[in-house]
């Protein structure tokens, strides 16, 4: 009982944080960048643009835009992220909307960029390190990462660029400079709450329960394992499973293990480098778990 307790209370506590890091992300572009005509990247960069040009609801703009890539985001992370982001652009929209009546909190440029980009980064960090997204973008870019040899941040990188570029054209390229400024701050702020988005992690599980976790592991997230034999000096022969991803991906990870095997043992380890390549998502590669 104690157990189911502890859950619902870490279900209740990552959704009321959920709802602050989008209030706080929703502040960051309602009072700091937007009004100055600072671009946010990825969908709410489009967003704001496709509602500066045709005066359509910018928060209603961020839901519609998002749910094609929530899609994504369902058939690479599973349900629990799909609800959980469902929530936060909900939250984030609302947000927004109700702070963007209240107007610029500054009209000095460098302070809006400074001081959007920290907040920005800060309640973004938050949605990440609880498992939901209010940029679309990130999972579609994990999705082409799986499938090509670009990372994660390269890919929403060459996005922005886009955006920013397009937004030089409407609104000034002082502003676009500006925006890729924000970018640059946002991205170290989540990194410092989140740990990054692209920022590699080595999870070693020790599991009674190896090949059928490591074929889950493959078919949630598309990420292979290495099983390494091993031996507890109380607990006996157990297995333990080796899996780089990344710090997205780890939420759900931890989601599956708990699910799978509550007597798993997951540790989480810095990957400072990756050498070499991993294996994609593959038939031949499903064709050799099919045969476990």
């Amino acid at each position: 009982m104690s157990y189911i307790r502890n859950k619902k209370f870490e279900f209740i506590v990552s959704f009321v944080l959920l709802t602050f890091g989008s209030l706080i992300a929703a502040i960051a572009l309602s009072n700091f960048l937007l009004p100055n005509n600072i671009l946010d990247g990825g969908v709410n960069g489009i967003s704001f643009i496709v509602s500066k040009l045709t005066n359509f609801s910018l928060p209603l703009l961020v839901i519609l835009f998002n749910i094609p890539f929530m899609f994504v985001g369902y058939k690479s992370l599973g349900k629990s992220f799909l609800y959980r982001t469902i929530y936060s652009v909900v939250a984030f929209s609302c947000f927004l909307s109700i702070f963007e009546h209240f107007g610029s909190f500054t009209n000095e440029i460098l302070l809006a960029t400074v001081f959007g980009g920290l907040l920005l980064g800060v309640g973004v960090g938050i949605i990440i390190r609880f498992g939901g997204c209010i940029d679309g973008t990130e999972s579609l870019a994990m999705v082409i990462s799986k499938k090509t040899n670009l990372s994660v941040g390269q890919i929403i990188l060459v996005c922005n660029l886009i955006i920013y570029t397009v937004g030089g054209f409407i609104f000034g390229w002082d502003r676009a400079m500006y925006s890729l400024l924000t970018y640059v701050i946002t991205f170290k702020f989540i990194d410092a709450v989140s740990e990054g988005l692209e920022q590699a992690k080595a999870a070693l599980i020790i599991t009674e329960k190896g090949t059928k976790l490591s074929k889950e592991i493959y078919k949630k997230l598309g990420r292979t394992t290495t099983t390494i034999k091993a031996k507890g000096l109380i607990s006996g022969d157990k297995e333990v499973l080796y899996c780089v991803l990344t710090r997205i991906e780890l939420f759900e990870l931890r989601h599956l293990v708990e699910q799978m095997d509550e007597s798993a043992f997951v540790t989480v380890l810095e990957v400072s480098d990756i050498i070499g390549s991993h294996i994609k998502s593959t038939a031949g590669l499903r064709k050799i778990l099919n045969k476990k």
